[in-house]
């Protein structure tokens, strides 16, 4: 019966920490409303979740101490001893979670969002040390309940319920705008030729890079690092392809484009989908377990002009391939082919085509790429394929799709010679990151394979990727910009987490990004300064791009023009000038 009275205590404990996670979510989502009726869906969600989890975390506290205390315990059904200490932690760990959140997704969330999620952070805190206070007046002074003690800890516990939702507000839509499109529009194109090519990469690190290229493995990049600029990139937290590669398109970070995540997450048709999931919670668990339904963000969820959108205004034609948040299709002065476009069965044949690749006609360009890919060997990532035999597509998706993309590529800027901006995205990177990133300290049961032949493996894709960027090269004019572009590098998985995807049964990888290691950027031409410059970020990308086509710079863009990159006798020719915005 003892057991069962501290178990009692522990899910108490636990239903209020798990309430305090669900203030986090709201505070991370300000565009839901408060109100009840419409977020029992989420409340029954999160609060059944964590509260089923962090019960039985303090019970196994509570089992401890009565093993190991040296003095014995027995608490009664609602123990007001154990659950000011109880709550006390509860309080402590989420203005912690309330405070990594504020730190990490700040670039995510808009300005007055920090500002309320700062003041839950006091809030959470001060209602903390009440709560801890309550705790430590009632263990020296009074063992027993009382009134008294039993009052004070109820008014502390609905302050810490109620002050953080008072500190989150009401919700806050969003009034941003949907980017006009200029169609048909275009001005009278200027006579510069120069071009501008760029390879985007996930998962790319430029530390790991520079060590091939010193072994000799990689010439294509070594040439690169020789004669042309490099940089290290921030990058955006969540780390998801998504944001990061709106922000690179736009020049402005999420709360400015719209885009806060790869994907929105949905409970219930009567609730608002959730934009962003808090980190440092295992948020993630409620999409892996089937609680929340997820769906990919689009084009249309962009609020910011992109790149392609603003060169097109200005007479240049461009060519975008690949990207996320180009699906369905905008028109643009060139074409666009989406990233969904690979998940056609035949493109040539699918009504859906038209949203997936513009102009209409390359789409049977498009088909026809994928059935010249399909019909040739592809990478094997999984290195267990016999020889001679033909991996299946479906099995090395984003091996496969690199080279579908690299083959519409090669078609497609055939037959639009007159493009200046031709932008391609890989993904296989980021894969073999994940699985083949040597780790740093092997887990003690043995790891996906050895050090040594993970290097191996990731190794073999960089050599392909190298080989895209020598073809690249070779086909540069004078005047040319090469530009290679990881949004967002990759950095070994800690020990702790490589065994508890063990434990739950989880593909072993050995690669992770969810820190925002540095992406990096490469840039190469006739007109490039050689050297290492100083650390960028990739909402510099844009108003580079647009500096160096002689494009005026908005100034509401987050980003800057790195002008360092080029020589002087370009910049002197070359002045920068602005415009107000391109969003309005």
């Amino acid at each position: 019966m003892r057991y069962l009275r501290m178990l009692t205590n522990a899910a108490l404990a636990g239903v209020l920490a798990a309430v305090y996670i669900a203030i986090v979510f709201l505070q991370v989502n300000p565009h839901l409303p408060l109100d009840l009726g419409v977020l029992w869906p989420l409340l029954v969600v999160v609060v059944g979740f964590y509260a089923v989890h962090l019960a039985a975390f303090f019970y196994a506290l509570i089992v401890l101490r009565q093993v190991f205390g040296a003095e014995f315990l027995s608490p009664g059904w609602l123990s007001l001893r154990l659950l000011s200490w109880l709550s006390a932690a509860a309080a402590s760990g989420v203005a912690l979670l309330m405070w990594l959140n504020l730190q990490g997704l700040r670039t995510a969330l808009m300005e007055e969002t920090t500002r309320r999620l700062g003041v839950g952070v006091v809030v959470m805190g001060l209602c903390a040390l009440t709560l801890f206070t309550i705790a430590v007046v009632h263990y020296s002074f009074g063992r027993r309940g009382s009134v008294v003690g039993a009052s004070l800890y109820a008014l502390a516990v609905v302050a810490s319920v109620t002050l953080p939702l008072v500190a989150r507000g009401e919700a806050v839509s969003r009034t941003l705008r949907a980017y006009p499109l200029n169609v048909g529009n275009w001005v009278v194109p200027s006579e510069d030729r120069s071009r501008v090519v760029m390879l985007l990469f996930d998962g790319a690190s430029l530390d790991y890079l520079s060590l091939a290229t010193a072994a000799g493995s990689l010439p294509n990049f070594g040439r690169i690092l020789d004669s042309g600029s490099a940089m290290h990139l921030a990058t955006l937290r969540p780390t998801q392809p998504g944001p990061v590669w709106a922000t690179v398109a736009t020049g402005k970070y999420p709360p400015r484009h719209g885009v806060i995540s790869t994907s929105t997450y949905h409970v219930s048709s009567r609730l608002p989908p959730l934009e962003l999931l808090p980190d440092h919670c295992f948020a993630q668990a409620l999409v892996y377990l089937g609680f929340l339904d997820e769906s990919p963000a689009s084009s249309t969820e962009l609020r910011a002009r992109p790149l392609w959108s603003i060169l097109s205004g200005q007479g240049i034609q461009v060519g975008i391939v690949g990207l996320p948040l180009t699906h369905p299709v905008q028109p643009v002065n060139g074409f666009l082919v989406s990233d969904q476009f690979h998940l056609m069965d035949d493109p040539q044949f699918d009504p859906a085509a038209a949203e997936a690749a513009y102009p209409a006609e390359v789409v049977a360009i498009g088909a026809a790429a994928m059935r010249e890919v399909s019909g040739a060997d592809v990478l094997n990532t999984t290195g267990a394929a016999d020889e001679g035999t033909l991996t299946p597509p479906s099995q090395v998706v984003p091996i496969w799709r690199d080279r579908v993309y690299g083959r519409i590529v090669d078609d497609l800027w055939k037959r639009f010679s007159e493009v200046r901006l031709l932008a391609v995205r890989y993904r296989g990177l980021d894969l073999a990151g994940h699985r083949f990133l040597p780790p740093v300290t092997p887990i003690p049961f043995g790891g996906v394979g050895d050090a040594e032949g993970d290097a191996a493996s990731l190794d073999e894709y960089y050599r392909h990727v190298d080989n895209e960027v020598g073809t690249i090269l070779h086909l540069l004019n004078p005047g040319d910009l090469l530009l290679v572009v990881s949004g967002f590098g990759m950095e070994p998985v800690s020990m702790w987490k490589r065994v508890l995807a063990r434990i739950v049964g989880d593909p072993d990888a050995t690669g992770t990004h969810e820190n925002a290691p540095d992406g990096f950027l490469l840039a190469y031409g006739s007109d490039v300064e050689p050297g290492r410059r100083t650390r960028g970020s990739v909402v510099d990308i844009a108003p580079t791009v647009l500096y160096f086509f002689g494009v005026p710079v908005a100034r509401d863009i987050d980003g800057v023009a790195r002008t360092d990159l080029f020589l002087e006798r370009f910049t002197e020719r070359r002045p920068i000038a602005f415009v107000p915005s391109y969003d309005r």
